[in-house]
């Protein structure tokens, strides 16, 4: 079991810039893959970006590349989330995540997930 806990949301004017950080606790038995999602009102949760534990795969949804970037520091149990240019649609509540395998876009696959932080950008 992973503990997860999400900071680094906030408010932001459009084309702004925030960093999310994701902090992790607790026992793993295997490399875990890390991602993040987003859920915004009435919307379902979709999926961001994620990468592999040793940072060799990562992905990104097609609607944040070129914007976001995920990075991760294994010593310090913590994976970020670097976001630019940031648009009023990027508005969400955004959770951090993990599964024992590789990277994957489909929220169901994860096992453990932080309490989410808001992320809204205003025009």
């Amino acid at each position: 079991q992973v503990q997860l806990v999400e900071s680094g949301g906030g408010l932001v004017q459009a084309g702004g810039s925030l960093r999310l950080s994701c902090a992790a606790s607790g026992r793993t038995f295997s490399s875990y893959s890390m991602g993040w999602f987003r859920q915004a009102p009435g919307k379902e949760r979709e999926f961001v970006s994620a990468i592999s534990w040793s940072g060799s795969r990562i992905a990104y949804a097609n609607s944040v590349k070129g914007r976001f970037t995920i990075s991760r520091r294994n010593a310090k149990n913590t994976v970020y989330l670097q976001m630019n240019s940031l648009k009023p649609e990027d508005t969400a509540v955004y959770y951090c995540a993990a599964r024992p395998g590789g990277p994957d876009t489909g929220y169901d696959n994860y096992d453990s997930w932080g309490q989410g932080t808001q992320v809204t950008v205003s025009s």
